[in-house]
């Protein structure tokens, strides 16, 4: 046998070995139970963004606001201006919004988020400003043409205690969306506190 020959020997029976030492290092991997598989799945299906995330997907760009807000349901609201940013986080599954305008004639800024939870079939928010420290956090639903309803609640800085709140959002054009947002006035009823119409720019 020629040296290329016994070459080509080694070398087959080199692979084989190789072969065979994966193989038995596969078998001594521990296989998933029917368990852990239906747990895979179940975490599979709740990470995976769907037909609601790619809907707020399409609202992300740029808005100019008009807002208004009451302090008073028998008076006037105040009305101030403002620009929004709103894009897709954590690869499409959440979206962020960053808003600046005025409030009260004082610099106001604020930072939302949203999502779907393919988990609970609910849509749920956040929100931070800087007129507080404290977090908002709502839980709602929303139709095929992304009107939607939601309740949330939030700690009084004067009372120390919950104030729970209903908001609504809905398209009334493909570029103009209004928030509106309502809670308890100084007599317990319910009452706007503020809305905001979004008209987007880009």
């Amino acid at each position: 046998m020629g040296h290329h020959a016994k070459g080509i020997v080694l070398a087959v029976s080199t692979l084989l070995i190789g072969v065979s030492a994966v193989a038995e290092n596969a078998a001594k991997e521990p296989q998933m139970t029917p368990e852990q598989k239906a747990e895979m799945e179940a975490y599979t299906k709740a990470g995976t963004p769907g037909p609601q995330h790619k809907a707020m997907a399409a609202t992300a760009g740029t808005y100019e606001l008009k807002i208004k807000s009451w302090q008073d349901p028998n008076s006037p609201p105040m009305e101030d201006t403002g620009t929004a940013t709103r894009s897709m986080a954590l690869d499409g599954r959440v979206m962020v919004e960053q808003v600046s305008s005025t409030m009260m004639g004082q610099p106001w800024s604020g930072h939302g988020m949203q999502g779907y939870d393919n988990t609970t079939g609910k849509y749920w928010s956040t929100w931070n400003d800087s007129m507080s420290t404290g977090l908002v956090v709502s839980e709602g639903t929303c139709d095929a043409k992304q009107s939607c309803t939601f309740a949330g609640s939030w700690t009084d800085p004067v009372k120390k205690t919950l104030v729970k709140s209903r908001m609504t959002t809905r398209w009334t054009s493909p570029t103009t969306q209004i928030f509106d947002m309502y809670g308890p006035g100084r007599d317990g009823k319910e009452m706007q506190m503020m809305q905001i119409i979004y008209t987007k720019k880009k």
